[in-house]
């Protein structure tokens, strides 16, 4: 008898930035070659993207475009995805402002005198505390989508920011799933 494979579909970090960049089109038609460049990967990473979020049920194609399911997408990005795709941190850094400093929670969280999270980037104007971006290209992607920039930064804050900015990010990004 032949050995069978393990086919158990694993998503990946890209995935999920690709799912988020999905969300900020909002109902804009969303082409492979659009999403590529929203996002910086090449079609055949998000074809593979596109493909392994639909085989977790976070998405379906209609018409040949994909379609996001927004409810099962809000679910795993607030109880699940954390654990998925932990925080890294990392020394001081160069970069763009992340999770409680950047917008829109900047506008509700007062920052401490300890430094900011940030995406290491070459792009960035502030100096803080170097968080790993969910995926490599989100900081540029995020810098030319304000939309984008801002769900990422959400996910941020729930993924490692305190008690107070996981509850005020997870209310914000709600907001975006309906």
């Amino acid at each position: 008898m032949p050995k069978l494979l393990n086919l158990q579909p694993a998503l990946k970090p890209q995935d999920l930035f690709v799912l988020l960049a999905l969300i900020a089109r909002g109902a804009k038609p969303a082409g492979y070659a659009e999403l590529a460049a929203q996002t910086g990967l090449a079609v055949s990473a998000l074809h593979a993207s596109l493909k392994r979020a639909e085989l977790s049920r976070l998405l379906m194609f209609e018409a040949r475009r994909p379609t996001v399911f927004r409810a099962q997408l809000q679910e795993f990005v607030l109880h699940g995805a954390k654990y998925a795709f932990p925080a890294v941190s990392g020394g001081l850094s160069r970069g763009v402002p992340t999770g409680y400093a950047a917008p829109p929670l900047n506008a509700l969280i007062a920052a401490s005198s300890d430094p900011v999270p940030v995406w290491p980037s070459a792009h960035g104007t502030v100096r803080g505390l170097a968080l790993a971006p969910l995926y490599p290209t989100a900081p540029n992607a995020a810098l030319r989508d304000p939309l984008l920039y801002e769900l990422l930064a959400l996910f941020d804050a729930v993924r490692s920011g305190r008690a107070r900015e996981r509850n005020a990010a997870s209310d914000l990004l709600v907001a975006h799933f309906k």
